[in-house]
């Protein structure tokens, strides 16, 4: 076991150089303020330090709002300011720590408003059921209810949704309208789409469905229940918001 402060202080940090790339970057990123209590506490249970993207994420912000806050990327949380909760709250870390305590089916890193989930594999994923290597990245489609491999770690995740390829991943999914709809979202909110996204009628016309804006636990949780009695799989954890 590391300690807190051989985790934070460390040569060469992450934090410095993520903030240049997301002050270079073309796509829309806020950094939200971040609890640094509960940031040292993701740090201290996932043993990863300020050298590390996670790492810096947890400890320097309160999450990431990517492209007008279509995709949330999870840090050291911001509850208390009405922003995001942290990697540790998404993903029930235990209140203290645990030596021997890891995320079962992998760490919820981020979300996306129409309930997609990003999660970093843990070190048997396809005991869990997920594709892809340990370490690596992973996608919740809200428009088929499984998971895709994305064949990137953690810190190329960051840098790829800050890349301006986010429009090509989406396609099919956002609609006209999508970056007014979800920058008016409260944080706790996502869009609930009907007919659903993994519907023919919204494959065939997304323009053509309804959306409201609902809390974000009920898009998350509706998806998981199709997948569980329809899907082609029961996706597991999916992140706790």
């Amino acid at each position: 076991m590391r300690e807190i402060d051989e985790l934070v202080n460390v040569d060469e940090p992450a934090w410095p150089e993520l903030q240049e790339t997301l002050g270079a970057s073309s796509v829309p990123a806020q950094v939200l303020p971040v609890d640094v209590d509960e940031g040292r506490r993701c740090l201290l249970q996932m043993q990863v330090s300020a050298r590390s993207v996670l790492g810096a994420l947890a400890l320097n912000t309160g999450g990431l709002l990517v492209d007008n806050g279509w995709v949330r990327v999870f840090g050291g949380g911001s509850v208390a300011d009405g922003g995001l909760p942290s990697l540790a709250q998404v993903n029930r870390f235990p209140v203290d720590f645990d030596p021997v305590w890891h995320p079962a089916t992998g760490l919820v890193v981020g979300h996306d408003v129409v309930g997609g989930v990003f999660a970093l594999n843990g070190g048997d994923p396809s005991a869990m059921g997920r594709p892809g290597a340990p370490g690596q990245m992973t996608y919740f489609a809200p428009d088929t209810l499984e998971w895709e491999a994305m064949d990137m770690g953690h810190s190329g995740w960051v840098c790829w949704l800050l890349s301006g390829r986010l429009e090509t991943f989406y396609d099919g999914l956002r609609w006209p309208g999508w970056r007014e709809e979800a920058a008016a979202l409260a944080l706790s909110q996502g869009v609930s789409v009907y007919p659903f996204l993994w519907s023919e009628e919204a494959h065939a016309d997304l323009a053509a469905t309804s959306r409201r804006p609902v809390p974000m636990r009920e898009v998350i949780g509706v998806a998981a229940d199709f997948a569980r009695q329809t899907g082609p799989s029961d996706p597991g954890f999916l992140g706790d918001v």
